[in-house]
């Protein structure tokens, strides 16, 4: 207990460090694009933008700016306003579309967990079997097409060929299964490439074919001698796994009109509204640090030989 309370205060240090450095070059960044937040086809009276500066404190030296916006992070969690979506602080906007993201996010890692840790495990058993051969290339497929092109396909597929899934919305299983699936492919089919590399160096060691000449059921061998071994891999995959689930929803819940944070995301980088996006992109990377630890945490579940260092 001690060795994890000592690897967490650490892990803590390093997100702490981790954050501050995102929002210091996202800050920079933000301030050296062309352009502001009161930029667009019809010009703001200057008077007008001054006020809009002086309200939104845009007026103050950026030094004064990067200050004050951190303090108001580190004391109150407070993100600011949004600049652009007007009365909505990035606070309550994260309150509202954070839910809709991480459940299309869980259900696509769930998904993808589940397709592909049976596909591995059926194509290790059986390799060089016509099941082995037509999974591992539908694996290369879905590695190679893009899940936006997915996306597209699908609904063309299964919303206007076959209507099975609407075509878009927010609060059935329905409406989320389609852009879980498309969200989860590609994931799928990397943990179905790593689960199946894994079975079958597992398969090759001395304890495993001791476990078959004993006469154990080749379930039980595969379940309780082989696949946890083999699961280690594909644990090491889920941190750029739920980044790749993260990056993917910014487009996939354009595409499918689900109002999450990556639509957010994406109107405040095209807008230019500082506050907004600088609360998206911390809120993205404590998220992406929170779920490498946990990955962390579960190798000491899964191998018990693992310690925290």
């Amino acid at each position: 207990m001690k060795d994890l309370i000592g690897y967490l205060l650490r892990r803590f240090g390093w997100m702490v460090l981790t954050v501050w450095a995102v929002y210091t070059v996202s800050f920079v960044l933000m301030r050296l694009v062309p352009g502001n937040p009161f930029s667009s086809e019809r010009s703001v009276p200057p008077a007008i933008e001054r006020q809009l500066r002086a309200r939104y404190n845009l007026d103050a030296p950026p030094l004064e700016q990067y200050t004050d916006y951190l303090i108001g992070i580190v004391t109150r969690f407070d993100l600011g306003v949004s600049i652009r979506l007007e009365d909505y602080s990035v606070n309550e906007v994260l309150a509202e579309g954070f839910p809709v993201s991480a459940s299309l996010a869980i259900l696509a890692l769930v998904f993808a967990i589940t397709l592909g840790v049976t596909a591995g495990v059926v194509s290790a058993v059986y390799r060089g079997s016509f099941a082995d051969l037509a999974m591992m290339a539908t694996a290369v497929l879905g590695i190679a097409i893009p899940n936006f092109v997915l996306a597209s396909l699908a609904i063309l597929a299964f919303v206007f060929m076959i209507p099975i899934f609407p075509a878009a919305g927010w609060g059935t299983l329905r409406q989320v299964a389609l852009p879980a699936l498309c969200l989860g492919s590609p994931v799928a089919a990397y943990i179905a490439r790593l689960t199946r590399a894994g079975m079958l160096e597992v398969l090759s060691k001395e304890h495993v074919r001791t476990a078959f000449a004993k006469g154990l059921p080749k379930q039980t061998v595969i379940l309780k001698h082989v696949l946890p071994g083999a699961l280690l891999p594909v644990v090491s995959y889920l941190g750029p796994a739920t980044a790749s689930v993260l990056t993917g929803s910014l487009v996939l819940e354009k595409i499918f009109a689900l109002p999450g944070i990556g639509s957010h995301f994406i109107y405040a980088a095209t807008q230019r509204d500082y506050t907004l996006a600088m609360g998206m992109v911390l809120t993205y990377t404590v998220l992406l640090f929170v779920m490498n630890t946990l990955v962390d945490l579960s190798y000491a579940v899964i191998d018990p030989r693992v310690k925290f260092e």
